[in-house]
């Protein structure tokens, strides 16, 4: 697949299964990343790589904030929590490492970090990979923060989930450029 049909035809693959990424696709992935726009070169990622075991370490810290803050949940949903991580074979959480930089402020290495994100879906999608980017209140908990090590000047950007897909993609949304796109004119 060439760049340009990477670029207009990657979605989101929310249903994914093993195989996971091999080593090599996972090393074309974060090679990927680094590749993300970042003013002054300053490499504000880092990234952790979860298979096996650490999905499940993962899913008993999304639990872990979820009893801290006092949620109260049935045994249902406590599996339900639990097996979040276990929707894909491998999780590459992506961590914008911001530091202090006369020039470039911290939002920026935010946006550079989250440019890699989508680095790597792009690439996961290329190698005929499926990946789905997911948030949600869990990367800011405290908890799964600490869990994971996430430094006081860090922040998590996202979880991207990786794996083979289960089952068609969704269709392919065509946008007119005209919708999104307008010429600015000056006086």
């Amino acid at each position: 697949m060439d760049a340009l049909e990477a670029l207009t035809t990657r979605r989101s693959s929310p249903r994914l299964s093993a195989p996971a990424p091999t080593h090599e696709q996972i090393d074309i992935i974060v090679q990927s990343a680094l590749r993300a726009a970042d003013h002054a070169l300053l490499r504000p990622s880092r990234f952790l790589l979860l298979q096996d075991q650490a999905l499940t370490r993962l899913g008993e810290l999304f639990l872990a904030a979820d009893i801290a803050d006092g949620v109260e949940l049935t045994p249902a949903q406590r599996e339900k929590i639990l097996n979040k991580p276990l929707r894909a074979p491998t999780i590459i959480v992506a961590i914008a490492a911001l530091q202090e930089h006369p020039k470039v402020p911290t939002i920026e290495q935010e946006y550079s970090a989250a440019a890699a994100v989508q680095c790597m879906s792009l690439a996961a999608y290329a190698q005929g990979l499926g990946s789905m980017w997911r948030t949600g209140s869990k990367a800011y908990h405290e908890i799964v923060r600490s869990g994971l090590g996430v430094q006081l000047n860090e922040k998590i950007i996202g979880f991207l989930y990786l794996g083979t897909p289960c089952g068609p993609l969704k269709g392919l949304v065509e946008h007119d450029v005209n919708d999104y796109l307008s010429l600015w004119e000056t006086d």
